[in-house]
């Protein structure tokens, strides 16, 4: 084990039990980039305030620079050996440039040292996550644009309930997706803010130049409160929130996904590409891909509810418990990010059936509601209406016929404001049609939709 970087207060060594089961090295490694990054602004800084020279500062950014290439090649080995990252980069530091290497870590603690590196983390994780965002968004409304006539049962309850555009539901979905992004995005306000300079808890003896060193890494602003900036993690509770409710997303058209392609819906097949085998069963095609995206979603909203709780009972500022923070949030950020991928690339491969949507659009009673409206455009109120087509209904089951097929004599023993003209109302297409309010399922209001969303979407 290497040398720690705090060992100057012990007398005895540290077990080795110990430094197994405190050290982050095995998850933190993946926060070089950042600590490297974060290590030289915060070394500019210290050259412009005169607290290192502008010599000291040039050696020591060279050899930062050649840590960050060596890792990236696979040069220098990330050793468990190590405490953490920090201490990984700190001591290869020193090796290269001596006791100058040791001058790097002034007006710095450990503790802002790794709240800004996993800032730096979320921001990046953030913008490769929006920008995955949109492109399943793209794949979403291009199929809702080719697919603009195929008319679909929509449900409530998993009960067929009215006809609507399958690219109405499409939409749905890209609808959710999008606000997801306004969520990310809006929470770099939050992510965005320099916590380097709060040192330990308490600030800095020395002057250091915060605002500097934020412009240099691209931050909004600075921390109003040292001891607050330390022991702060609820950016990445709000990261954990968002990747959660976007998971939430993904997990209900995965959900429908697996229901379409069912030999019992049959309104969808998803591409061979996009799906596996039985070991037994010669004949099976799964769903696997929806099916561990609909999983995974379970895995994120664990990692949210145990930050949640790691977080509830501790008293300012640092506290060790703060390290149960990564494992989750870099599983958290890998598993969006494959799933996003995933999902976009197999709803591309998407074949519907058209005569199956179709057909299933035009049974159960699916144009009931047209019926109670018609008869309110020929005076009767709502709630009058809404009896008299459910007698209507259950006359149409006893005979075993749709709606479209019962005689006009028929329906007139029902209510005597029932005309000819009743049937274009019975009519599935015309019911989408109709439906013609902003945000409706209506033909002409879903090409809206869609030249709003390519244009949002700069397609």
């Amino acid at each position: 084990m290497t040398e720690k970087v705090w060992g100057g207060r012990f007398r005895e060594e540290t077990d080795s039990l110990v430094n197994r089961f405190n050290a982050s090295i095995g998850f933190d490694r993946r926060l070089y980039v950042q600590d490297i990054k974060g290590s030289m602004a915060h070394c500019k800084m210290l050259a412009r305030q005169g607290i290192i020279s502008d010599d000291e500062a040039s050696k020591i950014l060279a050899a930062l620079g050649e840590i960050n290439r060596e890792i990236e090649r696979g040069d220098l080995l990330i050793s468990d050996d190590y405490e953490d990252i920090h201490g990984l980069v700190e001591k290869t530091l020193v090796g290269k440039t001596g006791s100058l290497g040791e001058k790097l870590h002034t007006g710095r603690s450990r503790n802002d040292q790794v709240a800004l590196d996993v800032r730096l983390y979320v921001r990046d994780v953030i913008h490769h996550i929006t920008a995955l965002i949109r492109e399943t968004r793209i794949t979403l409304v291009k199929i809702a644009e080719d697919n603009l006539d195929l008319i679909m049962p929509g449900y409530t309850h998993l009960q067929r309930a009215q006809p609507v555009l399958l690219s109405h539901h499409l939409l749905a979905y890209n609808a959710m997706l999008k606000r997801d992004g306004e969520r990310f995005n809006d929470s770099l306000k939050r992510v965005n803010i320099l916590p380097l300079g709060s040192a330990a808890l308490a600030g800095s003896t020395f002057n250091l130049d915060r605002e500097m060193v934020a412009d240099e890494l691209g931050f909004d602003g600075i921390s109003e409160n040292s001891m607050d900036a330390v022991s702060d993690r609820d950016f990445v509770l709000e990261f954990l929130f968002n990747a959660s409710v976007l998971m939430m997303h993904l997990s209900r058209l995965s959900e429908e996904l697996i229901l379409w392609s069912s030999q019992e819906f049959s309104f969808i097949s998803i591409s061979d590409a996009f799906c596996t085998g039985s070991s037994i069963m010669p004949q099976k095609k799964n769903p696997d891909l929806p099916e561990l995206i609909r999983g995974k979603t379970g895995r994120v909203y664990g990692h949210l509810i145990s930050l949640l709780t790691v977080m509830k009972g501790l008293p300012l500022t640092y506290n060790k418990d703060m390290q149960e923070d990564k494992e989750g949030l870099f599983d958290s950020a890998d598993t969006v990010e494959i799933c996003l991928e995933v999902m976009t690339k197999l709803i591309g491969e998407i074949s519907f059936n058209r005569e199956r949507l179709r057909a299933a659009a035009e049974k159960g009673f699916l144009v009931a509601t047209d019926l109670a409206d018609y008869l309110v455009v020929k005076g009767m109120t709502f709630r009058e209406a809404h009896e008299i087509v459910g007698r209507i209904v259950l006359y149409a089951l006893d005979k075993g016929k749709e709606l479209n097929e019962i005689s006009l004599d028929e329906m007139r023993g029902f209510a005597r404001k029932i005309d000819q003209d009743v049937y274009e109302w019975l009519d599935t297409e015309m019911s989408v049609k109709r439906k013609k309010i902003p945000g409706g399922t209506g033909h002409d209001a879903v090409r809206k939709s869609i030249k709003k969303e390519k244009e949002d979407l700069r397609i």
